[in-house]
């Protein structure tokens, strides 16, 4: 199929662009994109791809722009039941303190997704994944931590193959145990430590291998190859760990991810949300994918970020939804050379956020990042964020055909416009979903 006539074909090609040179958009005008199954075949200005591909299918972008698919980079999307009335008391004017001690707060929600079956799970995940597909998601990082304990944990990840299955939205599992410490540790953070490490992530080794054996049983290996590479698709989730005051410290969680790093997980970090405990610069130490949050990151951990791969994830929904005024240094991180992505850190308790493009509107007010560089941030940043940059968020020929046509002429819109969708077309593994 030939897409054709883009006023603005956005291919965004080559690496993740790091420091100020993040916002290369590789606009091409009146640009077409050919799409082979489900991959990228070529792309060029729509003259003379119509030309040479003037058999093809024909899909008429007129006057719209083309563009990656986005990707949400960090998610906590599996969760049951909500927080609607926590939100009412912070607004109120109740104190954290006061809403955990009236049963609120991150314990509400684990209380619910432990007691929520897997079908409870999937139900009420299915509609938030439908919504963020049609403003423009194509894949998404999801993680477990509304568990706490093995069980539940394991089920919200077995929730999370079982959706990336359905499709279409495409989704990358993250093993988050040590999200907060569960009631019945609350006294005993280095004992929670301890079961995380000695016993949660074996059993997630052992799960996963029990993952693998069974898709191996159920399906053919070549609906299982890496469309890109040819290689099965076998990697083992993340690892992530919140290094934060009131939930774990910069020494548990280099336990948890050397721990981790030993069974063969790749590594992503919470860090610096409200204290700089150094969180940032052990993932770039530890070679992680990514460390996210990152509001109040020291000029020397942003620094460490800036000399490695580890992509800075900033996420601009949480400090907006918590009506807080400190949001990512975004100029700081760009200044030392980082690479910068976004992403919705949807949840129950601190930002149910469905779009990234909204995400890309605050990035724009908050980030002062232009619509550019926004753009960049929540497509081919993103991917790298959890190393799937070789596979999506450009355009380029021999990428899996993760696309939008947006009903707008002039990319900048995305940024520019609030609140609205405007995702005409979603085009996942080329396949065509009208929105």
């Amino acid at each position: 199929m030939l897409i054709h006539s883009a006023a603005q074909l956005l291919t965004i090609a080559g690496p993740p662009q790091r420091g100020h040179a993040l916002g290369n958009l590789g606009i091409i005008e009146n640009g077409a994109v050919l799409i082979d199954d489900d991959l990228i075949a070529a792309v060029g200005p729509s003259d003379e791809m119509r030309v040479i591909y003037a058999d093809e299918e024909m899909l008429d972008a007129t006057g719209r722009v083309v563009m990656p698919g986005l990707v949400d980079p960090h998610t906590h999307v599996v969760w049951a039941g909500d927080r609607a009335a926590e939100f009412e008391m912070r607004i109120q004017g109740k104190t954290y303190m006061e809403i955990m001690q009236a049963g609120g707060g991150i314990v509400s929600t684990v209380r619910n997704t432990r007691s929520a079956s897997l079908g409870k799970l999937l139900t009420e995940t299915r509609p938030r994944l439908e919504r963020m597909f049609a403003n423009g998601t194509t894949t998404a990082e999801v993680k477990s931590g509304y568990g706490l304990n093995t069980e539940t944990e394991l089920k919200t990840l077995d929730a999370v193959l079982a959706l990336d299955a359905e499709g279409p939205i495409e989704l990358a599992p993250t093993f988050l145990g040590a999200h907060a410490l569960p009631p019945e540790y609350k006294d005993n953070p280095q004992g929670y430590t301890d079961l995380v490490c000695e016993d949660m992530l074996p059993a997630l080794k052992e799960w996963w291998q029990h993952q693998l054996a069974v898709i191996s049983n159920q399906l053919s290996v070549a609906s299982h190859q890496s469309s890109v590479t040819g290689q099965p698709i076998t990697n083992l989730p993340f690892t992530d760990v919140f290094c934060e005051t009131g939930a774990f410290t910069l020494k548990q969680s280099r336990q948890i991810l050397e721990t981790a790093r030993e069974l063969g997980f790749p590594l992503k970090i919470h860090a610096d949300e409200f204290d700089n405990l150094g969180g940032a610069a052990l993932a770039a130490e530890l070679g992680a994918a990514s460390a996210d949050h990152l509001v109040v990151t020291s000029k020397e951990d942003i620094a460490a970020m800036g000399a490695s791969d580890t992509v800075a994830v900033s996420l601009p929904c949480t400090p907006f939804g918590l009506a807080e005024g400190e949001y990512t240094p975004a100029k700081d991180f760009l200044d030392a050379d980082c690479i910068l992505a976004i992403a919705t850190d949807i949840n129950p308790g601190t930002a149910w956020c469905e779009s990234m493009q909204f995400a890309i509107t605050l990035a724009c007010r908050y980030l002062r990042l232009t619509p550019a560089q926004a753009i960049v941030a929540a497509t081919l940043n993103a991917a790298a964020a959890i190393d799937r940059a070789d596979r999506i968020g450009s355009l380029e020929p021999g990428k899996q055909a993760d696309l939008l046509i947006l009903d707008v002429p002039d990319y900048r819109h995305l940024g520019y416009r609030i609140g609205g969708n405007l995702v005409h077309t979603v085009i996942k593994k080329g396949q065509v979903y009208t929105i």
